[in-house]
């Protein structure tokens, strides 16, 4: 990716837990993503759910 100037970037995008808002780090390897269907035949869309590695903490205790 580029700038105005012509001067290339690094591109990073970080992912927010949908349950808590952290932000998920590179290295959340125990995160997942999910698509979850809406279940209106007009509109035909998806949702994103993005959660963090919380989850694998709560199988722990």
């Amino acid at each position: 990716m580029q700038n105005d100037a012509h001067e290339l970037l690094h591109l990073y995008l970080a992912w927010k837990c949908s349950s808590s808002n952290r932000i998920i780090g590179t290295k959340g390897h125990a995160s997942i993503q999910m698509n979850m269907a809406e279940v209106d035949k007009v509109i035909g869309r998806f949702n994103v759910r993005n959660l963090c590695s919380l989850w694998a903490h709560l199988q722990d205790g």
